[in-house]
C-alpha cells in the first residue's frame, strides 16, 4: 500500500490513502514538496517541481529506517498501526526484526520544511538510529564540518589528500574535536534540499563512501528527529535552515576591522630593533601599536593571548593581570581604547587555583565520583547549569569594567570528562560534548550583553548549532604553509553552508615549521576577503621582524598595509552582509557552487568565491605561483586591478605577482574602493622607510601634550 501527499504551490494538499476512501483537506502551507509515502516498511519520496532528481529516503538493499543494539542492525518488518493523518502530520508504526515498535512521525511547516521524527521503543539496547538516502552519480554534498577531512586535524593540511569543498566520500563522525571545531549536522544537496539532524547527541555520516549510491547516516540513542529544507537554491536552503539553528550573531561594525595578535606577549627589556622599551606597557604592544601607526596599517582591534594573568598556566586568576608580563594593564586598555582601537582577550571554559577550590564547594566542576581525587589544575565548569554559566559570568565583569570589549573563546572542544557522567541538566557528558562550546559562549554573551548592550564580540573557535547566534569564530590551532592556506579556504566556504557566516583564520598558520615569506603574502590577501581579519601570531614575530631574510620584508610589509587597507575600505559592504546574515540567514562568503548552483563549472571552483554579493576573489594557495586560471560566472565583471570590464562565463589566465590576487567586482556594485596598485606602491614606498621607535615611544609617552 502506498500513502500520497500532493502538495502543489496553490496550497491545496490531496491526501489519498489507497484503502477504499480518500480524503481532500485544504492547508495554509506554500511547500513545494510532493511526497509518497510507502507503507510496508516505509521509504518515503519527496519530490519539487524544479528539481530533476527527488529525495528519496530508501535504503539500496534495506528498509530506509534502521537502528543498532548489540545484536546488531534492525529494521522495520511489518505495518503495524496508522496513529496520525491529518492535513499537517502523518504518524505510523511498525514491529521491527527484533520486536520492538518503530514510530515514524512526519510534519509540514509554513515554510515548506518536513519534519521526520523516528523512534524505537523499548529504548534500553537501542544504540542508534538512523536514516538512509539515495545518493545519485552526479550528486555532490556541502556542510557538516570545518575541516577539510575528519578525524586528526593534521590530516586536512596533508599534502595526500585530495582537497574539495564538497564532502561526498568521506566519513564523518559528527563529534566536535580540537582544533578546527566547528561540526553541525547539516549538509545541502546539489539536488536541492538540505538535511538537519536536531539535537546534541553524537552521530556519523557516511556520505556516500561504504557505498556510492547511499548516504545513511546515525545518531546514538533511540529516536532520530531531522527536517529535510526545500530549495531548490543552495542560498534558500541556508536561509531556511537558519531558522532552525538560529541567525546569526550581528558583531559590532568595529569587529571589520583587521585585528593584530601574538601568541605570547613577553615584555622585553627592548624592542626588535634593539632600541630600550622605556613605555609604560608590555614590549610587545607597544610596538605593534606603535609600528602599525607609523607604516599606516589600520588595527581595529587588539588581542593578547594566553598567558597573561597570575596562578596556573598564566590563567590561575583571570581577574588579575600578570604584572611582570603585563605593568599597568588598566593604563595599556585605556591607551589602546582612546586611540579608538578595541581590546580582545584570551579566557578558557576551566577554571584554576582558588577559582578552581571556589567552584569544588558550590558543586560547579563537571562531576566527581566517590574515591576521586582533588582534580588537578585545570577543571573544567559544567556549564550546564545555569547558576554556573551566571557565576562564570560574573568573573568576567572586572576585565569587562577594565575595558576589554571581546573575548578569545578557547578551548571547549578539547578538555574532556568521562562519558557516562551525569552532568547538572541531568543528561551524559556525552550527550552534551556537542552542545559544550554553545553553553560556554552563551556565559560569555548573557555577561557582556548585560553590560555593553552590541558593543561587543566573542570569538571561540568550537561550535555546534546555536553557537553561530552568540559570536564570530576563527578556524582553530591551522598549520603553517600552503596546505594550510587550502585548510582555511575550503573551511570558510565551508561554513558558509553551515550558517557560520562571520569566520576568519590565523593568518600566516599558528604551528609547525613551514612558514614562508611567500605563504604569509597570499595568506593575509586571503584574510582581507574574509569576515574577520587576524594577523599572527607568527611565530611571536612581526612583519618588521621576520625569522625569514630579510628580516625587516617591506615587500611583506606593503602587501600587508595594502590588504588591511582594503579590508579596512570594505569595512561597512561587510557589515552589510553581516547585517543580511542576521536577519535573513544569507552567507557573507558564498561558494561559486551556492551562487551559481546550474554552472556545471561552479562545482570545480573551490579556489573562487563571492565575497558578498558583489566581490569575486580568486585565492592563491600554493607557494611560487605567479599566475591564476581564473573563472568568471555569469554577469559582467570589472577587475579591480586594471578597470577593465569582462563579460562572464569565461576563463582568464590571470598574471599574479606575489602581492596580486585575482578581484573582479560586479559592474554597476555600489562598491568604491582603491585602486590597489596605487595603493600597493605607495605601501612599498611608506615600509622602505623604517619607523624610529625609539623617537615613536619618546612622542607617545614623554612628549608633554
Amino acid at each position: 500500500m502506498k500513502t500520497r501527499f500532493f502538495i502543489p504551490c496553490t496550497a491545496l494538499i490531496t491526501v489519498l490513502i489507497f484503502s477504499g476512501c480518500s480524503t481532500r483537506i485544504r492547508l495554509n502551507d506554500r511547500s513545494n514538496w510532493k511526497i509518497t509515502i510507502s507503507k510496508d516498511t516505509f521509504s518515503m519520496e519527496l519530490r519539487q517541481p524544479e528539481t530533476e532528481h527527488p529525495v528519496l529516503f530508501t535504503g539500496k538493499e534495506n528498509p530506509a529506517l534502521f537502528y543498532y543494539t548489540e545484536a546488531g542492525i534492525q529494521y522495520p518488518l511489518k505495518l503495524e498501526q496508522i496513529l496520525q493523518n491529518t492535513p499537517s502530520a502523518y504518524a505510523i508504526r511498525y514491529l521491527t526484526t527484533d520486536n520492538r515498535k518503530m514510530t515514524v512521525g512526519i510534519k509540514r511547516t509554513a515554510r515548506g520544511i518536513l519534519r521526520l521524527r523516528l523512534e524505537i521503543s523499548p529504548e534500553k539496547g537501542v544504540t542508534a538510529t538512523g536514516v538512509s538516502i539515495k545518493a545519485f552519480p552526479e550528486e555532490h554534498f556541502y556542510g557538516l564540518l570545518e575541516r577539510t577531512v575528519d578525524g586528526p586535524q593534521s590530516m586536512s593540511w596533508s599534502d595526500t589528500i585530495r582537497a574539495s569543498l564538497g564532502i561526498r566520500g568521506q566519513k564523518i563522525t559528527m563529534e566536535i574535536k580540537p582544533t578546527l571545531g566547528i561540526y553541525e549536522p547539516f549538509y545541502v544537496s546539489s539536488c536541492g534540499y538540505g538535511l538537519f539532524v536536531h539535537g546534541t547527541q553524537p552521530g556519523k555520516y557516511d556520505m556516500a563512501a561504504s557505498d556510492p549510491e547511499e548516504v545513511s547516516l546515525a545518531f546514538e540513542g533511540n529516536q532520530i528527529y531531522l527536517s529535510v529544507i526545500p530549495g531548490p537554491e543552495p542560498v534558500k536552503i541556508t536561509q531556511k535552515f537558519a531558522t532552525l539553528s538560529g541567525y546569526s550573531f550581528l558583531p559590532p561594525k568595529w569587529a571589520f576591522l583587521p585585528f593584530r595578535w601574538r601568541d605570547e606577549h613577553t615584555n622585553n627589556d627592548r624592542f626588535y630593533d634593539g632600541t630600550p622599551n622605556t613605555s609604560p606597557y608590555n614590549s610587545m604592544v607597544v610596538e605593534d601599536i606603535l609600528m602599525a601607526e607609523a607604516l599606516d596599517i589600520p588595527i581595529g582591534t587588539y588581542w593578547v593571548d594566553r598567558p597573561w594573568a597570575t596562578g596556573t598556566r598564566g590563567y590561575g586568576d583571570f581577574r588579575k593581570w600578570d604584572p611582570v608580563r603585563f605593568p599597568d594593564a588598566q593604563g595599556m586598555i585605556n591607551w589602546i581604547n582612546n586611540r579608538g582601537q578595541h581590546f580582545m582577550v584570551w579566557v578558557a571554559p576551566w577554571v584554576c587555583d582558588s577559582l578552581r577550590d571556589v567552584a569544588i564547594k558550590k558543586n560547579y566542576l563537571m562531576p566527581l565520583r566517590k574515591g576521586d581525587s582533588i582534580p588537578p589544575n585545570p577543571w573544567i565548569l559544567d556549564y550546564t547549569g545555569p547558576e554556573v554559566s551566571l557565576w562564570w559570568g560574573e568573573q568576567l565583569r572586572p576585565l569587562i569594567s577594565m575595558g576589554v570589549a571581546a573575548f578569545k573563546m578557547d578551548r571547549s572542544e578539547e578538555k574532556t570528562v568521562r562519558s557516562d557522567d551525569i552532568l547538572l541538566n541531568g543528561k551524559t557528558a556525552r550527550e552534551m560534548r556537542n552542545d559544550y562550546p554553545r553553553l560556554y559562549m552563551k556565559a560569555a554573551y548573557d555577561i557582556m550583553k548585560k553590560i555593553r548592550g552590541d558593543d561587543f564580540l566573542l570569538v571561540p573557535r568550537a561550535a555546534y548549532t546555536g553557537s553561530q547566534q552568540y559570536g564570530a569564530f576563527w578556524g582553530g590551532d591551522i598549520h603553517a604553509g600552503e596546505y594550510g592556506l587550502r585548510t582555511a579556504l575550503i573551511a570558510l566556504q565551508r561554513c558558509s553552508f553551515m550558517n557560520f557566516p562571520v569566520w576568519g583564520s590565523d593568518i600566516g598558520g599558528y604551528w609547525g615549521d613551514e612558514f614562508s615569506h611567500d605563504n604569509l603574502i597570499r595568506w593575509i590577501a586571503f584574510g582581507a576577503f574574509c569576515p574577520v581579519m587576524e594577523v599572527g601570531p607568527l611565530h611571536n614575530r612581526a612583519p618588521w621582524d621576520m625569522p625569514s631574510t630579510p628580516s625587516y620584508d617591506t615587500i611583506l610589509i606593503a602587501t600587508y598595509r595594502l590588504y588591511s587597507k582594503l579590508h579596512t575600505e570594505l569595512q561597512d559592504y561587510s557589515y552589510q552582509q553581516a547585517l543580511h546574515a542576521h536577519n535573513e540567514g544569507t552567507p557573507i562568503v558564498r561558494p561559486l557552487v551556492m551562487a551559481f548552483p546550474d554552472d556545471p563549472e561552479s562545482c570545480k571552483r573551490w579556489d573562487e568565491y563571492l565575497y558578498g554579493p558583489d566581490i569575486l576573489v580568486g585565492i592563491i594557495w600554493k607557494n611560487k605561483q605567479y599566475s591564476f586560471d581564473m573563472y568568471l560566472p555569469e554577469g559582467k565583471w570589472t577587475d579591480l586591478w586594471t578597470g577593465r570590464e569582462y563579460e562572464g562565463k569565461q576563463n582568464l589566465k590571470i598574471d599574479c605577482p606575489e602581492y596580486k590576487i585575482p578581484v573582479f567586482i560586479r559592474s554597476g556594485a555600489d562598491l568604491h574602493l582603491s585602486d590597489p596598485e596605487i595603493l600597493y606602491r605607495e605601501s612599498l614606498e611608506r615600509a622602505k622607510n623604517v619607523p624610529d621607535l625609539q623617537e615613536l615611544v619618546r612622542k607617545t609617552f614623554y612628549t608633554e601634550k
